[in-house]
Order: C-alpha cells, then sequence, then structure tokens
C-alpha cells in the first residue's frame, strides 16, 4: 500500500507540473494553441489568419509607397497650375495695351524663368528616387532637349498596376503626358497671321457652334485660308478651303464681324489691309514648354507699329487659348490623381477592418483567456503545494512507516 500511496502521489504531481508549465508558457506567449496536435482545427485556423494579415500588411506597405508617390505628383501639379496662371497673368498684361515695348522685353525673360521652373517640375525626382513623370524610364531625366534644342520627352507612357487591396490595385507610374498632350490653339484650330501682314487686323476664336463640324475639322488636314480686300471704304473677305470657297462677306463698319468656319465662331477685329491673310490650322498636340517658348519669343521681338502689334497679339492670344488648354490638362491630371489617392485611402481603411476582424478570428482560435489562465495556474500551484504539504505530514506519521 506504501508503494501504491508512492505512485499515485508522483503521477498526480507530474500532472500537475505539466499542467503548470503549460499554464506559464500560454501566460508568457499568450497563446493557447501553438502546434498542430493541440487543437487541428484552431491551429489551421489561425495560420490562414496569419497568412490574410500579412497579405493585408503588404497591401498597405504598397498602398503607403503609392501614396508617397501620387502626393509628390499632386504637390508637382499644383507648382505647374501656379506657374500657367502666373504666365497666363503675363499674356493678359501684354495684351492690355498699356505695355510698351521695352516692358514686352522684360515680361519675356519672366516667361524664360517660367519655362526653366516648368522644365524642374517636368523633371522631378519622386520619394524613391526615380524620376516622377519619367513613366517606366524612372531613371532618365524624362525632358531634356533634342538635337535641334527644343524640349523632348524621353519618357513613356507605361503603367505599373499594384495591388491595394482585395480585388482592387493602383496604377503606381506617373507619364509626362500632362507636359506634352494638350492642343494649341482652343483645341479646334489655330489661327496664323501671314507674317506680311500690313494691317491690324485678327482673328479670333470664340467658341464652337457645331461640335461635329469642329471636330472633323481638327481630326482633317485641310486648313482654312482667310484673305482679305480693300476697295475704298469696304473691307471683304473670302474663306477657301482646298481650293474651294467656303465663305465670303464684308466687314462691319463697327470693326467686329463673326463668321463661322468648320463649326467655330471667329471674331475679326482692327483693320485688316488690303491683301492680308490669315490660316486657320487644325490644333495639333504643343508641348507647354514649345508653347511657354512662344510665348516669350512672341514678347522679345514685339515692335511698336499697328501691324507689328496685330502679329504679337495674335500669336498671344493663340497661345492665351492655349495655356487654358494646359490649365484644364493638368486640372483634369491632378483630379484623376485624387481620385487615385481616395481610393488608396479608401483601401487602406478597408484593409485596417479586415486586419482587426481576422486578428479577432486568430485571437479567438488560439489566444489565451489570461485572466482564467492566471487564475488556473495560482490554483494549480496552490493544490500542487497542499499535496506537498499533505505527503510531508503523512510520511512524518510513525504509523504510516508500518502500513
Amino acid at each position: 500500500m506504501e508503494l501504491s500511496f508512492y505512485s499515485n502521489f508522483t503521477n498526480t504531481l507530474t500532472a500537475q507540473e505539466a499542467q503548470i508549465s503549460a499554464l506559464q508558457q500560454q501566460i508568457s506567449t499568450g497563446l493557447k494553441v501553438q502546434t498542430p496536435d493541440q487543437n487541428p482545427a484552431a491551429y489551421e485556423t489561425a495560420a490562414l489568419g496569419n497568412d490574410q494579415i500579412s497579405q493585408l500588411s503588404n497591401d498597405n506597405t504598397t498602398q503607403a509607397a503609392i501614396q508617397t508617390q501620387l502626393g509628390a505628383a499632386n504637390n508637382a501639379y499644383s507648382s505647374v497650375t501656379s506657374l500657367l496662371d502666373n504666365v497666363q497673368s503675363i499674356v493678359l498684361q501684354a495684351l492690355s495695351g498699356t505695355t510698351n515695348a521695352q516692358n514686352l522685353n522684360a515680361l519675356s525673360l519672366q516667361v524664360q524663368s517660367a519655362s526653366k521652373q516648368l522644365l524642374s517640375a517636368g523633371n522631378t525626382i519622386a520619394p524613391n528616387g526615380s524620376y516622377l513623370f519619367g513613366g517606366s524610364r524612372g531613371t532618365l531625366a524624362p525632358f531634356q532637349p533634342d538635337a535641334s534644342g527644343n524640349i523632348a520627352y524621353f519618357g513613356d507612357s507605361g503603367q505599373g498596376q499594384a495591388t491595394i487591396g482585395q480585388g482592387n490595385t493602383a496604377n503606381t507610374l506617373v507619364n509626362g503626358d500632362v507636359f506634352t498632350s494638350a492642343l494649341a490653339g482652343d483645341g479646334t484650330s489655330v489661327v496664323t497671321a501671314n507674317t506680311g501682314n500690313g494691317g491690324s487686323g485678327q482673328i479670333l476664336q470664340q467658341g464652337l457652334v457645331n461640335v461635329a463640324a469642329a471636330n472633323a475639322f481638327r481630326q482633317g488636314n485641310a486648313p482654312i485660308t482667310v484673305a482679305f480686300a480693300v476697295a475704298g471704304n469696304t473691307t471683304s473677305y473670302t474663306a477657301t478651303q482646298g481650293g474651294t470657297t467656303i465663305s465670303t462677306g464684308t466687314l462691319n463698319s463697327g470693326g467686329q464681324t463673326n463668321l463661322q468656319l468648320a463649326g467655330v465662331n471667329y471674331e475679326i477685329t482692327g483693320a485688316p489691309a488690303n491683301g492680308d491673310s490669315f490660316t486657320i490650322a487644325p490644333a495639333r498636340p504643343q508641348s507647354a514648354f514649345a508653347l511657354l517658348q512662344q510665348i516669350s519669343t512672341a514678347l522679345g521681338s514685339a515692335q511698336a507699329t499697328p501691324a507689328q502689334v496685330a502679329q504679337t497679339n495674335q500669336l498671344l492670344n493663340q497661345s492665351l487659348a492655349g495655356l487654358a488648354q494646359y490649365q484644364q490638362t493638368v486640372t483634369t491630371a491632378q483630379a484623376q490623381n485624387g481620385v487615385t489617392l481616395q481610393a488608396l485611402s479608401n483601401a487602406a481603411s478597408s484593409n485596417t477592418t479586415q486586419q482587426t476582424a481576422v486578428q479577432t478570428t486568430v485571437n479567438n482560435a488560439t489566444a489565451v483567456d489570461m485572466p482564467a489562465a492566471i487564475s488556473a495556474l495560482d490554483q494549480t500551484m496552490t493544490a500542487v503545494q497542499a499535496a506537498m504539504k499533505t505527503f510531508g505530514t503523512a510520511q512524518s506519521l510513525s504509523l504510516f512507516k508500518y502500513l
């Protein structure tokens, strides 16, 4: 019987010590399931959940990187908008009629400075060290002088898609289209005065009257020529396209005459001289750099005769319309960028919510109930201490030695 007592005590003590060890490990790690054999279903739930949490964490890291990149693009767009607004103010000042030729030359220098700032914006270096507007060619400065000295684009239109959440992707790259894609003039046509014009006439776009006709003209290659003839006090015009007369008329004595050509309403102002002519050509893409160079050249070469002023103003008015095209282009790009940034923010919020939910599932499957575990540890240790005390007491009884 003495051997049985010792055996039972030893087995009980061993089990309690094992339980104490397990409880201590659970308390130190916070986990009640650490190996598959402890609870296969709970272990699998935790493993799958932790994999999902890891993926969501990776997605959030990707989101943060893209947000930083697009945030830099947003700042660049804002800088370009401010720059274009400043150049617009310079052109309007030049067109006001209150600036002499010397001051126009000074304004030309301001536009040259703006051109340098625009080039700097186009070659912005992103937070990740690449050129922001280079597309997939981020290691190469996207805007550089070509063999002719004109600023050319050496990037591409490449896009890189990255996963930002379950079923959601976002473009990680920005290209230089915002600096190169806008159309010259009003976006439909460009009006150019013949360099030999001797009068003070100008032809300015006043808006679309037939969208289909305007689009057809812009997509075509046939320019329109408007020529003027003066006989006494009467000035008439003839518009031809491809050798065919498409419109004729007489200028109003008030000095402003409207004519509609290829879906666009044009206004003739000033006093064209006999033999003066203008070319109305379909609008084609003009880089922002070429546009600013055009403005700078026009201001720098401005002269004072009525005919020279008309030539300069004709070019400046077309440039002003071109600036409006680029202002809209930048605004659109910034808005699209903002939509992507908002999508990234929403995806990050959704991922965080999912991470919290999955972590709760993992915790429910494997995390230890700390208060209960501590209580169980205290109870077990108390039981062991009591058993040891009882064993010591029983062992000291003299009668026990004879059992």
